[in-house]
């Protein structure tokens, strides 16, 4: 049984894997056994229902043998399941005050934190955590099909009405299509190679495991005669296309800011699980008919062997960060780089950014410190947070949370 029983609160901040060693708690980093790079968090088995995690705890029967898992019922909730004396007690952490708890008493920032303190002491769980259950085969980002299915991500083809194509990705056409009578915009992947098949379903295993009012929501996944990828529709398209359709006589200053700030909302999320975006662009962020703009497009984030001109056949450089093109050296640092670009591709009202310098020589430009100018009527305290995104010194540039903070201060003052 759950041993919270307070109202669930529907997660925001759902937990992604760490990658950086270096965030986790220093007890963590000496037990290999609970933490390693290949293995990542080996007790987080993903979407698996109450039972399952029952028959694989009660097949081993260790007391304090546990894991986490995400919520069936309650989706974006977690549950920590643990094996104590003859049986399986199950804890809800919840999200509350910007941080995950269990019994609204301890506060955690993240995943690892919690159950780093609950190895240590019970503090009213039944036991300590003493053993992980790792998850079999390992890596969290799987692409198994049978993952998907079990997870409760399967998507009927009987269920869609596929219609007219509305935009390229990476795989293939973005199509306008109806779930359930209800919009949606579906990712239909154009070569069924095995590469592209399993990019595209490590996308979409990503996006099963964030929840972030501001980045753009997997609804499901098709697997039939070739893969779709069900998203939800965003109906005024890119930020970048939105800007520049209805400029300066319709987009006010506090649209400016309210797409600012919805942007780096997003990114702050991202930041605090050690993921970054890579290709952060006005274009890869869309707006839906509220008017709120979301973060799309984050498939190959975290990739370790992301290459932007293997896969797109382009280098974005005017987004990119110095270190980004120099050492393909992607961190939240370089996306911070990025939004700086974003931010000036909102104030410009889409223009392409470093405009009247050619292509070829914008890295030359940057690395002898030449930084653009502030578009006509930018706020100058928007202007700052742009030239502290682009400090050449990566460690110097602000960390999404500081910049969210300022963006809601000057959200408040905008009319």
């Amino acid at each position: 049984m759950f041993r919270n029983e307070k109202k669930s609160r529907f997660v925001l901040c759902q937990m992604l894997l760490l990658t950086s060693l270096s965030s986790l708690p220093t007890s963590m980093n000496q037990n290999p056994e609970r933490t390693g790079s290949q293995c990542l968090l080996r007790w987080f088995h993903g979407k698996i229902d109450r039972r399952k995690s029952e028959k694989l705890l009660l097949d081993i029967k260790t007391n304090g043998l546990f894991l986490v898992r995400e919520s069936i019922h309650y989706p974006g909730d977690y549950t920590l399941s643990v094996y104590h004396k003859n049986k399986v007690e199950h804890y809800r952490i919840i999200y509350s005050k910007n941080k995950l708890t269990i019994d609204e008493e301890g506060f955690f920032d993240n995943l690892p934190g919690l159950v780093e303190h609950y190895t240590k002491d019970a503090d009213g769980l039944c036991t300590k955590l003493i053993t992980p259950l790792p998850k079999q085969g390992g890596n969290f980002f799987s692409v198994s099909p049978e993952e998907f299915a079990s997870g409760g991500w399967t998507i009927s083809l009987a269920d869609l009405i596929i219609g007219e194509p509305i935009g390229k990705g990476e795989f293939g056409d973005v199509l306008k299509g109806l779930y359930k009578g209800k919009p949606v915009a579906i990712k239909k992947l154009k070569d069924d190679n095995g590469a592209a098949r399993d990019q595209l379903l490590q996308e979409a295993s990503l996006m099963t495991s964030v929840r972030h009012p501001n980045l753009v929501s997997l609804l499901g996944i098709v697997q039939e005669e070739t893969i779709y990828l069900v998203l939800e529709f965003m109906g005024k398209g890119s930020l970048v296309e939105y800007l520049r359709s209805r400029g300066r006589s319709v987009i006010t200053k506090k649209d400016q800011i309210n797409f600012a700030t919805d942007t780096c909302s997003a990114m702050a999320y991202l930041e605090d699980r050690q993921l970054a975006h890579r290709d952060l662009a006005a274009r890869n962020v869309l707006v839906n008919d509220e008017d709120t703009a979301k973060v799309s497009d984050f498939g190959l984030a975290n990739r370790i062997d992301y290459n932007p001109a293997q896969v797109g056949g382009k280098l974005p450089i005017k987004w990119m960060a110095p270190e980004a093109l120099k050492d393909n050296k992607f961190t939240s640092k370089s996306d911070m780089w990025s939004f700086g670009i974003l931010l000036w591709e909102i104030y410009s009202f889409g223009r392409v950014p470093y405009p009247r310098i050619p292509l070829a020589d914008v890295v030359m430009h940057v690395e002898r410190g030449y930084r653009m100018e502030a578009p006509e009527g930018c706020p100058p305290e928007i202007y700052t947070i742009m030239t502290e995104a682009w400090n050449g010194d990566p460690e110097k540039r602000p960390t999404f949370k500081i910049v969210l903070q300022k963006l809601h201060d000057l959200q408040a003052v905008t009319v």
